[in-house]
């Protein structure tokens, strides 16, 4: 009843909430997306996406096809490796960034690793700059990251806004320095924050420097300052600081897989690895606090 390759049109669009983004990353012309989510409507009967010039949504109705476009991708990926018996093996070096920490990959990767059990699956969290160094030194095979402005590279999880963070209640006094609680370099947030705010002239200091999450986390929950998170991502205990906060837009972020040099011991399993996370990438944000 449900044609896959809809199917995966739709989690893309779901995932980007941008028609143009979903046909870059399927590879597709913009129109062909449109078609597919047209087709995948007719197919269910209902409105998947409301979407206008300037946005997409998914609707009630679609939010519940998430869940069942999963599966039902997950049992034709399964069907078409037992059958061809092309089932990946091998050490699969994987990276992802620290802003994944509180997010449902623990999910994906659980569940990779039980259709995957021949796999060896490394894990590494880190920095994203840190990320890319080890992916460029040959020192990792798949990297789930943020990327830097107008770097080209990896296929695109998701997009989403940056936001000033932290305590509510919290409110930076204007006329003093902004209380910055921040990644040590090469923090790609960290230099989006001190860009922003060097652009407006804001004068700054670092109240808190963490390679740990979970250690930015604890700064900004006991009010120490504010800090630069993807909006997708708030945590649990902060909340977006208000426009009469004064503190300049820190810009926006692309989240993205980029694979390493191509050891054929790893191809199989990087790109199976890279494919369920693509098929689940709207759990790490939907999912994340």
């Amino acid at each position: 009843m449900y044609d896959p390759t809809h199917l995966r049109t739709f989690l893309s669009v779901a995932q980007t909430l941008s028609f143009t983004q979903a046909a870059r990353r399927l590879g597709l012309r913009q129109s062909t997306v449109s078609q597919h989510v047209r087709r995948l409507e007719g197919a269910t009967g209902r409105q998947l996406f409301t979407r206008d010039t300037h946005s997409v949504e998914l609707t009630e109705d679609g939010e519940a096809m998430l869940g069942f476009a999963r599966r039902i991708l997950d049992v034709h990926e399964q069907a078409t490796q037992f059958f061809t018996g092309t089932r990946p093996r091998g050490r699969l070096r994987f990276g992802a960034s620290e802003d994944f920490v509180l997010t449902r990959l623990p999910e994906i990767l659980k569940r990779f690793r039980q259709d995957h059990p021949e796999v060896d699956l490394e894990l590494t969290v880190e920095l994203s700059g840190i990320l890319h160094e080890r992916l460029a030194a040959g020192r990792l095979d798949l990297v789930l990251a943020k990327r830097r402005p107008k770097d080209p590279r990896g296929e695109l999880v998701w997009h989403d806004e940056l936001v000033w963070i932290g305590a509510p209640g919290l409110r930076p006094d204007p006329g003093r320095p902004v209380p910055l609680i921040v990644y040590p370099p090469p923090g790609i947030t960290r230099d989006l924050a001190l860009r922003a705010l060097e652009r407006e002239g804001r004068q700054w200091r670092i109240v808190c420097t963490s390679g740990s999450l979970n250690g930015l986390l604890a700064a900004a929950r006991a009010g120490l300052g504010v800090m630069v998170h993807s909006r997708g991502l708030i945590p649990p205990g902060l909340v977006r600081m208000p426009e009469r906060a004064g503190l300049p837009e820190p810009g926006e972020v692309d989240f993205v897989l980029v694979h390493g040099r191509r050891r054929p011991s790893a191809q199989g399993a990087a790109d199976a690895l890279a494919a369920a996370i693509l098929a689940g990438g709207d759990r790490l944000h939907r999912g994340g606090g």
